[in-house]
């Protein structure tokens, strides 16, 4: 199957035109298991470009659509002696590697591995390298997040490699945290209190236009260099971006009340409880609106013509969001990124193996439905359909993940359905998964220790048998007393969760 056959459903309107064979480049994308860069890599093969994607863990992108069209490797930004290999041959390198979900000193990291990046792609004669930053005014002092972007940008355009800097706003599309911090937000509250920096102006850009600059970009004269910035048609105040989305999404306008004390700090932890973007994400994102950013200069016009159709409006963006949101039709999402602390050992196939202290919970049930109707079940498990469990119990665990600035119940899932690896599920991540017999799910909150639950169905005589074990390993007297201080509520939660799952799959025989 050609690459273009393979990706063409994924291409947006109007649909990438294939590249005559010299202008076909070697590309390397990092942050290929990201929201852009997965994104980005089906529109590049569609193009005709040769497309190398580079991933920490290559068993994530496994179940990628485009997978098979492309090569993937691994590599770390963070080690830069293994990332040789990874350059060597590349023509043009996509930076699409953020670090904000990390927490802690993520400006540190992105300048660590935008270094290594310049380095690598200096040593193996790279051509081009583009950079995804942020619009930002001149002469402020900018927030965390902004001045992180600027400088990475500056780092890679002093790399020595002709650099593109593409710098976007707000981008507004199905699965990025922009987009469901303001759709959360507006449906959640009825009433905005908001601070006065909400006056501020700001430039959207969907995520469509933003691939539309990525993907030419790879083709622009190697004498171009410099930072460039893009946006969409509108500049709106960040109250009319919330009531735009209340007009596409059939809600009333909220009122909005600016509040001098509502400092960038306590709106983030408001952000934090009511939407599923995680306090990582939500810090660093609030305080970008203390700006204006909005476009500065139109210089990119002369390098990449805007899309034949005309850059997308604001609510138009919010509109095809929305419609790729309620159709389950989200090609990637900010959900792929792990936050700080997530764990990223595989649970070995014996836990007495790892030599420390293991408890485990394991449930089993046989039963008549078919191993079919048990993974369906299984496979559709969490996001709006729940846990089959005990719901006050998992919001309450959910909530209290949330107030400590974990990830909490609120990131749902990408597709009700079907699950692939590096998938999120809640507060829990897809580490593997056997389509039809094992599902294995790594959590993501925060607890002292690591945690795991697995999901296994085999055929058994004309039915199937069902087993369900949750492990965790603790880290200290902390995780052990964790452990045994919920051993009454698991006895709750997971027998009615293994009744419940099997329940369900004989009903849907």
């Amino acid at each position: 199957m050609t690459a273009h056959a393979s990706v063409a459903r994924l291409a947006p309107e109007p649909p990438i035109e294939r590249l005559p064979e010299a202008e076909r480049r070697s590309v390397l994308v990092t942050g290929a298991t990201g929201y852009v860069g997965g994104r980005l890599i089906p529109r590049l093969a569609l193009a005709g470009h040769r497309v190398r994607a580079l991933a920490r863990d290559p068993g994530r992108l496994a179940d990628a659509p485009w997978v098979d069209e492309v090569e993937v490797v691994r590599g770390d930004l963070e080690e830069p002696e293994g990332l040789a290999a990874a350059f060597e041959g590349q023509q043009v390198v996509f930076h699409l590697v953020h670090a904000m979900s990390a927490g802690g000193d993520f400006m540190a990291a992105e300048l660590a591995q935008a270094r290594h990046v310049a380095a690598a792609a200096r040593a193996a004669g790279v051509e081009r390298i583009v950079y995804l930053s942020g619009l930002h005014p001149e002469g402020e002092r900018l927030s965390k997040h902004l001045a992180s972007r600027v400088a990475v940008g500056e780092t890679l355009l002093a790399s020595g490699v002709p650099t593109i800097v593409l710098q976007a706003g707000i981008v507004i599309g199905s699965g990025s945290a922009s987009f469901e911090m303001i759709r959360h937000l507006t449906e959640v509250l009825p009433y905005m209190p908001a601070p006065r920096w909400v006056r501020n102006f700001v430039q959207p850009i969907a995520v469509r236009d933003v691939l539309h600059y990525l993907v030419r970009a790879a083709t622009v004269p190697s004498e171009v260099h410099g930072a460039f910035d893009i946006g969409g048609p509108d500049v709106l105040r960040y109250g009319q971006v919330m009531n735009g989305y209340a007009l596409e999404a059939g809600l009333p306008q909220r009122p909005i009340a600016p509040l001098p004390v509502l400092t960038p700090w306590l709106a983030s932890q408001w952000v934090n409880l009511v939407t599923p973007v995680p306090r990582a994400i939500a810090v660093p994102l609030i305080g970008s609106l203390l700006h204006d950013c909005v476009v500065e200069e139109r210089r990119i016009d002369a390098v990449i013509p805007p899309p034949a159709a005309g850059l997308t409006g604001y609510r138009h963006a919010v509109r095809l969001a929305l419609a790729r949101e309620r159709s389950g039709d989200i090609e990637s999402s900010w959900r792929s990124a792990s936050p700080a602390g997530a764990p990223s050992d595989p649970l070995p196939s014996d836990p007495a193996w790892s030599g420390s202290t293991v408890f485990e919970d394991a449930r089993e049930r046989s039963t008549d439905a078919s191993p079919e109707s048990v993974w369906r079940v299984v496979e559709s498990i969490g996001g709006e359909r729940g846990w089959y469990s005990v719901p006050l119990l998992w919001s309450i665990r959910g909530l209290a993940d949330r107030l400590v600035g974990g990830v909490g119940l609120r990131r749902g899932r990408r597709d009700p359905e079907a699950l692939r690896e590096g998938d999120v599920v809640d507060w829990w991540r897809v580490e593997r998964i056997e389509r039809g017999r094992l599902l294995r799910l790594r959590a993501e909150m925060r607890v002292p220790g690591r945690a795991w639950i697995e999901f296994e169905v085999t055929p058994r005589g004309s039915g199937a048998h069902y087993r369900q074990r949750a492990v965790f390993l603790p880290s200290g007297l902390s995780g052990r007393l964790y452990w045994w201080s919920l051993v009454p509520a698991h006895q709750v939660i997971f027998e009615v969760m293994a009744s419940r799952i099997v329940a369900a799959a004989e009903a849907r025989s």
